[in-house]
């Protein structure tokens, strides 16, 4: 290599112009024929050549070898970058032609070099050709620059932010992380002290070992830096109110737990092991060990090319196989469950990660090998970190990884085969081991590590089995075939049960079991108090799949649906007739009933970053909502045209939220006319939410002007109580049964009733049995709440009488606090 095959700040439009000036310089030092460049191109075509770090090595087909006159290599430095695959940027293309192996000395130090990304930066900087090929000769010669390692990676963006997810940073929040940073074009990067991470490579982020308050950097360089910095930040900082909420309802679960009896305890004495509730539920099998599969890998190196295309052939391979498991499981069990598997195809989609296996198969190794040792090394630092939740983080790591290994091996995963009711024991359960469990015989699971928050879990969850997780080595102690009983709800197994207490389980079963059944067959009845008052009982949804299954679950109608996932997590707003298409799925599947349609409620903790709204000190008191529609007109009059088109299917409500003055409503009354006129749709019911306590004192005022209104409890609750309901240590007392947002319930539903005017409820209180009560018994015409809530409460209200509901709410807002309701 000489200096003469080095092309210093060059510019390429594509990865095809970056390819052909790479190999143009082979061709006039002599080394290739210009046959060999565009073999060099259809190698492009095969594989993806991109190595990590910046850096690519495009190189021909093996049988084009012929066209090589002797080995070289040419370097070509790209300081603004050049798109190589996937949103991958090439700083330095090496290209390199070999008549045989002599180009692996040079592969092994280049990998070398990336693991210390602050040599690669220098020479992507630099502007001394001898330097870059001193330092990639295989005994590099003594120059003047600074030793590489000791530069700062020179950022053209930065912003600072303490994490203040609860649980830390873990797989979920840093899939939104990484699918964010992949839009764009630049380099991004986290920090952690002195440690940082690819933001575009989730086990790297994940081994960061980011807790809550720890303070990061995120930061760019490159094209769009800025832009990429702060739409980050932006996802970020809205994430954490997804992850507040889903640590505080993990806490009222557990907390409710503890405040319920057991439905079940033993009378004897049986050994009993403890762990965490993870599921609830009591079942009683045969104790059934499940043992993950051992792979022994030899250390069998082959061609590098080879070994190098059989791996990126089993990882794409796998990809596939998990985007196939991902749509199945959203359609069997949901988008949360098949969020999962997302996470899985980021994880092994890491560019770190297959670098990392990439060059042990330089340094000689193969290719089974090489990905054993780099999925290992992975996991050990992901068990390492000190907290647990991240730490479980490496058992989704190893069962994808472990997917992939198998696939290399060409070894079939066996699944158990089972032949009686039994209990799962297990070390750990992959969430590829859970899905695949008979279950005509899996009656519960019992795992000794883990925790109530891994994919484990949330899938037993899903499928309705009882899961105790963190139970410890006693469980893999206790021998295999006896019968047990699991409480999932409790956290225990019991050993050695008596026949007695083997029977009264079973008849506890058997009761849960006809409980849950006759709500399943009772679902369709309406909630008709036992004196004759009626209650229309919805859900809350956000699309057409959604709403089918809120319909299967026994809803009349749909009592809000939020339209903001239709403009998050893209790039640009959704047109009209995108918009249009999604609303008139939704009248089709609905067959007929109503749907009330929230308006587009963005801001306070859902952030938009295309829409380059201003940044907000308290985005909960900024613009949102109705506020920001009659800033924004292009987005109100987009939606309102599509939801007046979609009217022609099916009955529609406009609901608008966040709505505070009464000319507000006059407004958008007037723009709802105006964008009706323009598609000559059908006159429509507006109505608004009440969350601001200003339009419940006023409700007298604003009842004359809408056709209804909807009671949003949560952002009322918080309002009212001045208490940010995601705070983690304020949440809890954001309680929507503190008589002082009853009594604004109260006062809106009067409002209401003096002037005919329809009142729901659309907030998380509707779905409380105890709240429903409450709720019913102030007046609302119609109750909204998640689809599985519907037939418990329906249930509820039908047995007990309109008059006793009455007496109840009157009794709540004469109470002092809110744990005074809940001990009514």
């Amino acid at each position: 290599m000489t200096t003469a095959c080095v092309k210093l700040n060059a510019r390429a439009g594509n990865k095809t112009e970056a390819v052909r000036l790479a190999g143009q310089l082979l061709v006039d030092a002599g080394y290739i024929a210009p046959a060999y460049v565009d073999s060099m191109l259809r190698r492009e075509e095969a594989a993806n050549t991109f190595l990590g770090s910046g850096v690519a090595i495009p190189h021909g087909m093996v049988e084009d070898r012929h066209h090589i006159y002797h080995t070289g290599v040419a370097v070509v430095q790209f300081r603004d970058g050049v798109a190589w695959k996937d949103g991958d940027q090439a700083h330095l293309v090496v290209a390199i032609a070999a008549k045989s192996e002599e180009h692996i000395v040079l592969l092994r130090r280049l990998t070398r070099l990336m693991q210390r990304p602050q040599s690669i930066d220098s020479l992507v900087h630099s502007d001394d050709p001898q330097l870059i090929v001193s330092t990639l000769a295989d005994e590099p010669v003594q120059v003047s620059a600074p030793a590489p390692e000791g530069l700062e990676w020179p950022s053209d963006a930065q912003s600072d932010w303490t994490l203040d997810y609860p649980n830390g940073l873990h797989a979920r929040p840093a899939t939104r992380w990484v699918d964010t940073a992949k839009r764009f074009a630049c380099d991004v990067r986290v920090y952690k002290a002195h440690e940082f991470a690819d933001a575009k490579a989730l086990t790297g982020l994940l081994a960061l070992g980011v807790t809550r308050g720890d303070s990061l950097r995120l930061a760019a360089r490159g094209p769009d830096a800025r832009r990429a910095v702060d739409a980050l930040l932006d996802v970020v900082r809205a994430l954490s109110a997804e992850e507040r909420a889903d640590a505080e309802r993990a806490r009222r679960n557990a907390l409710a737990a503890r405040r319920d009896a057991p439905d079940w305890l033993p009378a004897g004495s049986p050994q009993a092991i403890y762990g965490i509730g993870a599921s609830p539920g009591l079942a009683i099998g045969t104790l059934v060990r499940h043992v993950s599969h051992q792979f022994e890998v030899q250390d069998s190196p082959g061609d590098v090319v080879a070994d190098g295309e059989a791996l990126e052939s089993a990882v794409l391979a796998i990809s596939q196989e998990l985007q196939t498991l991902e749509a199945q499981t959203r359609a069997r069990l949901g988008a949360s469950e098949a969020a999962i598997f997302a996470s899985q195809r980021e994880l092994i989609a890491d560019a770190d990660l297959l670098r990392e296996a990439l060059a042990s198969i330089l340094r000689g190794h193969g290719p089974a090998w090489a990905w054993q040792h780099a999925l290992q090394t992975r996991v050990e630092k992901l068990q390492a970190v000190a907290d647990p939740l991240l730490a479980a983080r490496a058992l989704d790591l190893r069962d994808v990884g472990e997917r992939v290994l198998a696939r290399m091996l060409g070894i079939e995963r066996q699944s158990l085969v089972l032949k009686q009711p039994s209990i799962l024991v297990a070390e750990d359960l992959t969430p590829s081991d859970t899905l695949q469990l008979d279950m005509d015989f899996v009656v519960g699971l019992a795992i000794s590590s883990g925790g109530p928050t891994s994919h484990t879990a949330i899938l037993a969850r899903t499928l309705g089995l009882p899961a105790v997780v963190a139970a410890g080595s006693a469980l893999l102690a206790a021998p295999e075939g006896q019968r047990a009983v699991i409480d999932g709800g409790v956290g225990a197994i019991y050993l050695e049960v008596s026949q007695a207490d083997q029977e009264t389980a079973a008849n506890v079963i058997t009761r849960q079991l006809a409980a849950r059944s006759a709500l399943r067959e009772n679902r369709y009845l309406p909630a008709t108090t036992t004196d004759g008052h009626l209650i229309e009982v919805a859900a809350n949804v956000a699309n057409a799949k959604q709403a089918t299954v809120a319909i299967e679950a026994g809803a009349e109608g749909v009592g809000l649906m939020r339209t903001e996932f239709l403009f998050l997590e893209r790039n640009s707003a959704p047109d009209e007739e995108e918009q249009y298409r999604v609303y008139r799925d939704m009248t089709e599947a609905l067959g007929g009933r109503t749907l009330i349609i929230r308006a587009l409620d963005i801001g306070g903790d859902k952030k938009v970053p295309y829409l380059n709204l201003p940044k907000e000190e308290n985005p909960f008191l900024g613009v949102r909502g109705a506020r920001l529609l009659l800033i924004r007109q292009d987005l109100l009059y987009t939606q309102l045209r599509a939801l007046y088109r979609a009217a022609a299917h099916g009955p529609i409500r406009i609901m608008f939220p966040m709505v505070t003055h009464t000319s507000e409503i006059e407004a958008l009354r007037t723009h709802c006319e105006r964008a009706r006129a323009q598609v000559n749709g059908p006159q429509l019911k507006i109505g608004i939410m009440v969350e601001v306590p200003a339009v419940a004192v006023m409700a007298e005022k604003f009842a004359p002007l809408v056709d209804f209104f909807s009671i949003g409890t949560n952002d009322l609750t918080q309002y009212t109580l001045a208490i940010d309901r995601q705070h983690p240590e304020l949440a809890a007392q954001a309680d929507s049964l503190h008589p002082a947002v009853l009594d604004l319930i109260a006062r809106t539903v009067a409002a209401a009733k003096k002037h005919g005017t329809w009142v729901g409820v659309c907030g998380g209180l509707a779905g409380d049995p105890l709240g429903a009560r409450i709720l019913t018994g102030l007046g609302v015409d119609e109750l909204s709440m998640s689809a599985q809530d519907v037939a418990a409460v329906k249930a509820t209200l039908r047995g007990d009488s309109f008059s006793a509901m009455q007496l109840l709410a009157q009794r709540a807002l004469a109470a002092g606090s809110a744990d005074e309701v809940r001990s009514l």
